[in-house]
């Protein structure tokens, strides 16, 4: 392994710069954020400004600004697409989240190129052509199991990201296309119209119902907090959280809590180190189960087990408080052992199976008196809580420092005093004053004093680990002094550790170029534009299929890949079957239907690749789209 691999990163989302500053005061190692345009999530966009403020927040602390700049190109944006990274590049940005392979065929800046989710690496030969074209880090596929994440690791010498929480795509990330199909509204552009999280209703081959208005496609979400070391051992060296359009609480919460389970890790093994300066000291506890989530699920990680689907609802739900013992006119009563809190939100299914919300104005001990009594609550309904009133009013607040140990020592000169600081990374300052040296009257209270006021580090990012006095004499120094020596010090420090920050090398491909593991590529390449092309032809590939946002010739394709399947969720399974008694040989992998409204969406199912395909074609409102407009220059560079 590297020594780039010993260091460990918590990579947490950022939906604008002031989340970005939150979630590196809470202990990221590194934040990933959306730029002015091009970022596959359109509606987190940000300003170079807005960027550039949270770059100098974060090199603060020697943590890195990673900006998702992970869509797919058309080719009247390749000219914008260059000067905004360039844009980017000039406001600090540590890298570039991408899947456009087209970029790296243009004249953009030395910054470092991390291949996105949305590049579908799932196999070691994927990993390695990525790593050789000069991908510096690489973000594995969430679907990918721990034997394989250790055969990427040995075959590669690049970063190896992986998601250990948050939402889960029930797609291979770039892999679904039912967005634009459907709608017009591409993924792979940055704007899913989530069909994924519609209900439908699930028909088998002879017409039978197996489900009705059920989220079938809607994922729990991923919890990998028990796998985390087994992750390390495996080779991955970034550790991701999902969320850029999540709110500032989860943020927090899912930082702090990974923060803490990662620094365990780090003082158990001295052979890994963490990624960026100081710790993180937090107002709460972390729990990332009272912010936003589906329940949750190990997902792949360790192979297909436990079924990964949440179908009652893609809404949170929350924790279970109890269930309903009585109804009156105005409130409910529920048995529970959760310490319940005025402004809380509750939710219930109702009758009809809906997840159906309301916000308690007055608790009573076990009685409840919300802001309005739901019509259809019922005696022995659970009741879940998805808004914790005191959890979050403590997210609302400051709740976290983040501080870097320093290490002082004051001496004597000549004519006056010095004083010198060194960090926890090496960094040193020094700072002295001219003054007539008087001496204490008392000794133990003028050291008293000096600690005191050497100690006063403010809003700064430092907190004191020693300070040692080393003086000939016992000597009277005024605040006014020791204020002025620390402040010169600390600005110095500052100014010292910003010097001494360098950003990360961009990788650099191998010669002769590295050759595609195939020679033809589909649709499934997301092949968008004629610098992609060029980039693939440049790499060996001889047949390439347009992406399909640009084809209308397709047909019915799979318009989703996905290793979730719905044969398997229902007990249909043939894989699963074989050797059960009375069933072996009566169970194929027959298609099946989803039904929402009047579409009807045909399944099919690759037993031998343990995928679920879901069928489709573009409609037709969606082929009368004129192309994308030409994207406004955000600056001038040379071409």
């Amino acid at each position: 392994m590297t020594q780039s691999r010993r260091h460990l990163e918590l990579l947490a989302p950022a939906r604008n710069a002031d989340y970005g500053i939150a979630a590196i005061n809470h202990g990221a190692d590194a934040v990933y954020i959306g730029g002015p345009a091009f970022g596959a999530r359109a509606k987190a966009e940000n300003s170079i400004e807005d960027i550039a403020r949270l770059v100098a927040h974060a090199h603060r602390y020697h943590a890195e600004v990673f900006v998702a700049f992970n869509t797919i190109f058309h080719d009247n944006e390749l000219e914008a697409a260059r000067q905004t990274v360039w844009q980017l590049y000039d406001a600090g940005v540590d890298a570039l989240i991408v899947q456009d392979m087209g970029l790296l065929q243009m004249d953009i800046p030395p910054i470092q190129l991390h291949a996105s989710t949305q590049t579908d690496i799932r196999t070691v030969e994927k990993a390695v052509f990525l790593d050789q074209v000069g991908f510096t880090q690489i973000v594995l596929a969430r679907e990918m199991d721990l034997n394989t994440i250790r055969k990427v690791a040995a075959a590669t010498s690049c970063n190896l990201e992986y998601f250990i929480h948050g939402a889960l795509c029930v797609a291979f990330s770039g892999q679904c296309y039912i967005s634009h199909a459907h709608t017009g509204r591409s993924a792979n552009r940055g704007e899913c119209s989530q069909e994924c999280r519609l209900p439908y209703t699930l028909e088998d081959s002879q017409g039978r119902i197996l489900a009705k208005d059920k989220h079938l496609l809607s994922m729990k979400d991923n919890d990998q907090s028990a796998n985390l070391r087994a992750l390390v051992d495996a080779g991955v060296s970034a550790f991701k959280i999902e969320g850029r359009y999540k709110d500032i609480a989860y943020v927090k919460n899912s930082t702090a809590y990974y923060r803490q389970l990662l620094d365990e890790i780090l003082e158990d093994n001295p052979h890994y180190q963490r990624a960026s300066s100081g710790r993180a000291i937090f107002s709460f506890v972390p729990q990332p189960e009272k912010t936003f989530n589906r329940s949750t699920t190990e997902y792949f990680l360790h192979g297909r087990g436990e079924d990964v689907g949440a179908f009652d609802t893609p809404k949170f739900a929350g924790e279970e408080v109890g269930r309903v013992t009585k109804v009156g006119p105005d409130y409910f009563e529920v048995e529970t052992t959760l310490e319940l809190h005025n402004g809380d939100g509750v939710c219930f299914f109702d009758v009809h199976k809906e997840l159906s919300g309301m916000r308690i104005n007055t608790v009573q001990g076990k009685r409840l008196y919300p802001n309005e009594m739901p019509a259809d609550m019922r005696r022995n309904m659970m009741v879940y809580r998805n808004r914790d009133q005191a959890f979050m009013r403590l997210m609302e607040k400051d709740s976290a420092q983040r501080r870097i140990d320093i290490e002082m020592i004051l001496q004597e000169t000549p004519d006056g005093f010095a004083l010198s600081v060194q960090d926890a990374d090496g960094f040193m300052a020094y700072a002295q004053l001219g003054a007539d040296k008087q001496a204490a009257e008392q000794a133990s209270k003028a050291e008293a004093s000096i600690r005191e006021n050497l100690a006063k580090l403010g809003n700064t990012e430092f907190s004191t680990k020693s300070i040692t006095l080393d003086l000939n004499s016992s000597w009277f120094l005024p605040a006014s002094m020791i204020n002025q020596l620390r402040r010169d010090a600390i600005a110095q420090l500052q100014a010292t550790r910003l010097l001494g920050y360098q950003r990360p090398q961009p990788g650099k491909p191998v010669e002769p170029p590295a050759q595609y593991p195939q020679d033809t590529l589909s649709y499934l390449a997301n092949v968008y534009n004629k610098k992609a092309r060029e980039f693939y032809e440049a790499h060996g590939v001889k047949a390439i299929t347009a992406a399909y946002e640009a084809n209308e010739e397709l047909g019915e394709v799979p318009v989703m890949i996905t290793k979730h399947c719905l044969r398997y969720s229902f007990a249909m399974c043939p894989k699963e079957a074989k050797g059960v008694i009375g069933v072996q040989g009566t169970i194929t992998a027959e298609p099946m239907t989803l039904i929402s409204g009047k579409d009807r969406i045909s399944l099919k199912f690759d037993c031998k690749r343990c995928e679920m395909h879901v069928m489709g074609k573009v409609r037709k409102p969606v082929l009368q789209m004129a192309p994308p407009q030409p994207v406004q220059f955000f600056a001038k560079r040379p071409v």
